[in-house]
């Protein structure tokens, strides 16, 4: 992997890590995906604006990531609403780089070399080390569960449909633009849906919040939709998933949640993990 691919993606997983200690921290969790996909669609408007439509093989994975995306925000929103951040973000962003190698090898034939195989695992490994103590608690909730393990195969699907969508299009980051559309359309119609005229009103103070959290989110995922056309996309969806890193901290500091040796053991495994992807 280059060396600005492997930046790119290691920035975009900070920022992903922010937009969801954002949500956790200051939002309702179904209003403010319902806030963060409203704008997400306005900034794909403005990657079309500047970089046009993309190819049209592009299309139909576009729609069916829009589709995909809005299982996702439901499930994540669900998962947050009595999980915290630190069982939540390790057990859907763990289990989804291991579905992803399975379902880019097997259904597309992108097998990432032997090295990063490795360096996929190893992360993968740190990535639960990380989630046992939030699992090994008394009292957790086991529909959260349920529904991060949801949100990974959301997350698994998604990637790959992207991955693939980004690289036939011809250019990724107008098909990155195409796929904020849809995914923003379909979100907003979804919370209409569930909550009426009501959630536009609901959001409204909070909306600053929403677009500095939808801000992170589209240049994230634009980075990692750009990488996955440079890289094997198994081995992207595992760099990414670094993000655990910056999360874990973040909850630490921000949202009062503990650091304990499972999570600094995990830590430890994810960064060697990624530097043996970065070497491969």
């Amino acid at each position: 992997m280059s060396t600005t691919v492997f930046i790119a993606v290691i920035f975009a997983a900070f920022l992903h890590a922010a937009w969801n200690v954002q949500i956790k921290l200051n939002l309702d969790r179904f209003l403010a995906m319902f806030l963060l996909q409203t704008f997400l669609m306005v900034f794909g408007f403005g990657l079309l604006a500047v970089f046009g439509f993309p190819g049209s093989a592009g299309w139909p994975y576009a729609v069916v990531s829009g589709v995909l995306h809005t299982g996702y925000n439901l499930f994540l929103a669900r998962s947050y609403q009595h999980g915290d951040l630190s069982l939540v973000y390790p057990v859907a962003r763990g289990a989804a780089p291991l579905l992803t190698l399975l379902i880019a090898s097997t259904a597309f034939g992108d097998v990432p070399s032997t090295g990063a195989v490795a360096g996929i695992v190893i992360l993968i490994a740190g990535l639960l080390l990380a989630a046992l103590s939030g699992l090994g608690r008394s009292g957790v909730d086991r529909s959260t569960l349920f529904y991060a393990l949801g949100t990974a195969c959301f997350i698994a699907l998604y990637t790959v449909v992207d991955g693939m969508g980004g690289r036939v299009s011809g250019d990724p980051l107008a098909y990155a633009g195409l796929i904020f559309v849809f995914d923003g359309f379909m979100m907003f119609a979804v919370g209409l849906a569930m909550r009426g005229p009501a959630a536009v009103k609901a959001v409204m103070p909070v909306w600053k919040s929403g677009l500095v959290a939808s801000a992170a989110s589209a240049v994230a995922y634009a980075l990692v939709i750009w990488a996955m056309a440079k890289a094997p996309i198994p081995v992207v969806a595992a760099l990414r998933e670094t993000s655990i890193l910056f999360a874990l901290v973040m909850s630490a500091r921000f949202l009062k949640e503990s650091l304990t040796w499972q999570r600094i053991a995990g830590g430890i495994l994810i960064v060697a993990g990624a530097i043996l992807l970065k070497l491969t």
